[in-house]
């Protein structure tokens, strides 16, 4: 019996709602899936239906509210096979055309509540479906006199189903009052589908299991994009669940003076904040370590929010990393990313996949502004980013996050403290010295092992990036505004 919650459990349809749901629904229950307007419950549903079909099981889509014309050009949209699609429909009586849709076709305008009710028990009797979704239940409360009666005809419509063998699920668009915690003290399980407002860019779309009676599942939001061919869903990443183990070793860039500001290389399964204004060189500091992993075969990925590849590329080449032959060889990958058009989910989702798919042993992420972007609130970034640096630490990769500060010089300025997440901390800056505006360079805290806490100039320019020797001629370098100070042993 060690498996029996395994085979009492259906595939949805749908790879990320199996998984928060930990491998599927129970069988032979009622399920409530509420959302307003817009959130894909229609599309949900279509998929756990198709789903039914593939497996070879008996499944009935019944419609109240949509035309079996509507929904079949919605599964076209999506690419599906509309002559897997089994739907009934409760239509007008005028526009029934062929005999063929007799035993289909309902008039929910001419009858009340129970009759409507009795005549579709009649047809899942006839047809005993192993799946059944019903959208939606707006109709079947507006035919009842009270929403006293309407809940008795649920309870009646639940002991139906219980002496059966189907899965039912019930759409809900939420537009009446004072329903809903009726609905889902009567449903098995009940699944939310919400939009969260965005002033600029695509809609954010979250899905959470409300209730799972009798069963685990991931709590809290996850989220979703409707997409050709469906709904895809990107659970929430939960770091625990991902421990692995792996050799304890240090990465080195081909620089010896910058590893060694690191006390020999980064840690593997380490996450890095390289710090500063705009234009310090953050992004090619990243790019260092990637390209040297690439090069020892490593693959390493760039994840560019901010800045357009063909420029980073270009940058990149002119300071002596060929990355275009590594991003031919497929030992460097750089994703262009869109924090309007992303949402955080899914930008986890992604980079699970790249690690746990193609062995990715480096993640850049430029600039953590940009994921800042796509996030509704600080204390959201600072919990996903948590889970995320830890999933990666515990997958052994290399971790670079590149964060800029507002200002050039002198106090910089911060959105949010996120310093604390991160194992290592390097601080950069500019100065100005001798006329000219200078970088700098230190590494201010490091968790595992020593480091340097020096200051070392930072060059870029046609000998490629140089790490310089220990500034020891110069006081308040990080202040922007240094002092030169005569040697001490003059």
């Amino acid at each position: 019996m060690a498996n029996h919650d395994e085979l009492d459990r259906i595939n949805t349809g749908i790879f990320g709602l199996n998984d928060i749901l930990g491998g599927g629904l129970p069988a032979g229950q009622m399920y409530l899936l509420e959302g307003d307007p817009g959130t894909g419950k229609t599309t949900l549903a279509m998929q756990f239906i198709m789903a039914g079909v593939q497996r070879g099981e008996s499944s009935l889509y019944i419609t109240l509210s949509e035309s079996k014309a509507e929904l079949e050009g919605s599964a076209l949209s999506h690419g599906w096979d509309v002559r897997q699609l089994p739907i009934s429909e409760f239509i007008p009586a005028e526009a029934s055309l062929t005999p063929e849709q007799q035993y289909t076709v309902f008039h929910p305008s001419e009858v009340e509540l129970a009759g409507t009710i009795q005549k579709l028990t009649q047809l899942i009797d006839d047809l005993k479906p192993e799946r059944l979704v019903i959208d939606s239940l707006s109709e079947l409360r507006l035919l009842a006199a009270d929403t006293m009666r309407y809940r008795r005809q649920l309870l009646a419509l639940k002991h139906f189903f219980g002496g059966r063998d189907t899965t039912v699920l019930l759409l809900d668009d939420r537009t009446a009052e004072g329903s809903d915690m009726q609905l889902q003290s009567i449903a098995h399980g009940v699944i939310r589908l919400e939009k969260m407002r965005r002033t600029y860019g695509v809609t954010r779309r979250q899905i959470e299991i409300i209730k799972l009676r009798g069963s685990a599942y991931r709590e809290g939001f996850h989220d979703y994009m409707i997409a050709k061919g469906g709904l895809n869903i990107y659970p929430r990443l939960v770091a625990n669940e991902h421990s692995t183990t792996f050799a304890g070793e240090r990465i080195q860039s081909e620089l010896p003076l910058l590893d060694r500001m690191f006390g020999g290389g980064i840690n593997r399964g380490s996450s890095t904040l390289l710090i500063g204004p705009s234009g310090c060189g953050k992004s090619t500091l990243a790019m260092v370590y990637a390209y040297a992993a690439a090069k020892r075969g490593d693959r390493a990925i760039v994840y560019a929010f901010d800045e357009i590849l063909r420029t980073a590329q270009d940058r990149a080449e002119s300071l002596g990393m060929p990355v275009r032959s590594e991003i031919a060889r497929g030992t460097l990958a750089m994703s262009q990313v869109d924090p309007a058009e992303l949402s955080p989910g899914e930008f986890a989702w992604q980079i699970r996949r790249d690690v746990e798919e193609k062995d990715t042993r480096v993640v850049v992420i430029d600039s953590l502004n940009g994921f800042l972007m796509a996030m509704p609130g600080e204390n959201d970034l600072s919990l996903h980013l948590h889970e995320l640096l830890a999933f990666l630490n515990q997958k052994g990769v290399v971790t670079f996050i590149i964060y800029t500060q507002h200002g050039l010089v002198g106090s910089m300025l911060t959105e949010v403290d996120v310093s604390y997440l991160a194992d290592t901390v390097m601080l950069l800056r500019y100065f100005e010295a001798e006329g000219s505006i200078r970088q700098v360079l230190s590494i201010v805290k490091q968790r595992v092992g020593p480091h340097e806490r020096t200051l070392r100039e930072l060059s870029m320019g046609k000998d490629g990036v140089v790490v310089g020797e220990q500034l020891t001629s110069f006081q308040g370098v990080l202040t922007g505004v240094p002092n030169y100070t005569m040697n001490h042993n003059e």
